[in-house]
């Protein structure tokens, strides 16, 4: 080999460890670049990590207060929902009582209506046999003799007396009163009896047969009265009734007085058709048993639910009417 061959190589040979030299120092620079801006990146992530966990934390605390004031003006809300219900409720029972005393002004308007009509045109109608007996006892008849517009040309009288506790307790010495008023206006009959408005006799046996009248037995039915207390279920229709089937005749004019305050419970439209059906109408004087009633106003005075009283008026006003009788309501019971 010539010389110049072996210096060309060596030549090449020292050029090439110079490219590889600095190709790995160019490596070896970037990696001591790299390790030394990766502290710097990876403390820069740590404080933009930690900056926005406060802010998340930060909004969280809002989240909750947010949420606190929410609950404080819900409870609020429901408080005043809570209010306003008792108050509509309030608002309610008032318009109910409204209504009602409304309803029993309206009731009792119409029945003191029907009272003075019947007050106007009811007259004595006294029969053969009631005339007979008058002048048998040397008294003059009184065409037009009333007891609160009731008239009273009757031969036979029954008496249907409320019994219950609230009668006995707070109208009892009216209802002695007002049936000895009753026999004060008959001077003679021919017969009389009284049950309870269960259809109880007064005195057992007379069950199912008439009481002959005498002052005797007059005074001993007003003395039984004061103490007479069987049970009741404070509602007529069955002493009606019971009375009507038994002592109903075409040939007996009857006047059947009822004293009460309450009817709870019933319907008033079928109690008109079964008496109507019982007490049967011929074409010459009407219906043989005339119904009278007397109402005490005992529920209205001492009981704040008035419709069963309301219930009672309706009941003997109706009967009254369709039986040739009168209804009276007492504003007292004293």
């Amino acid at each position: 080999m010539s010389r110049r061959q072996r210096r060309t190589l060596e030549i090449f040979n020292i050029s090439f460890l110079d490219v590889i030299s600095c190709g790995f120092g160019a490596i070896i620079l970037l990696l001591v670049i790299v390790k030394i801006s990766e502290p710097m990146v990876i403390e820069e992530s740590a404080t933009e990590l930690s900056s926005r966990l406060q802010r998340v934390q930060e909004e969280l605390l809002m989240l909750q207060q947010e949420i606190q004031r929410v609950d404080q003006a819900l409870f609020s809300g429901n408080r005043k929902l809570a209010a306003s219900g008792d108050e509509l409720a309030r608002l309610q029972e008032e318009l109910n009582k409204t209504e009602s005393r409304q309803s029993d002004a309206r009731l009792e308007q119409q029945s003191q209506a029907a009272i003075e009509r019947q007050l106007a045109q009811a007259k004595q109608r006294l029969s053969d046999e009631q005339k007979r007996l008058l002048r048998a006892t040397h008294r003059q008849p009184q065409s037009d003799a009333l007891i609160g517009g009731v008239p009273v040309d009757s031969e036979y009288i029954i008496f249907i007396i409320d019994t219950s506790g609230s009668m006995q307790k707070h109208a009892w010495p009216l209802v002695q009163r007002k049936v000895a008023e009753v026999l004060k206006i008959y001077p003679r009959v021919k017969g009389i009896q009284v049950l309870n408005d269960m259809g109880e006799y007064m005195f057992s046996q007379y069950k199912g047969r008439w009481i002959r009248d005498t002052p005797a037995r007059r005074g001993a039915i007003l003395k039984r009265l004061a103490g007479w207390a069987p049970f009741s279920n404070s509602s007529p229709v069955e002493g009606v009734e019971a009375a009507i089937r038994r002592f109903y005749s075409p040939d007996k004019k009857i006047s059947l007085y009822v004293f009460g305050d309450d009817f709870s419970r019933g319907s008033i439209d079928q109690v008109i058709d079964t008496v109507g059906r019982l007490n049967r109408t011929d074409d010459a004087d009407g219906r043989r048993v005339r119904i009278h009633a007397v109402g005490f106003p005992v529920i209205f005075q001492h009981s704040s639910n008035h419709l069963s009283a309301v219930r009672f008026a309706a009941l003997m006003r109706k009967l009254a009417e369709t039986n040739n009788g009168s209804f009276v309501g007492l504003n007292s019971s004293q």
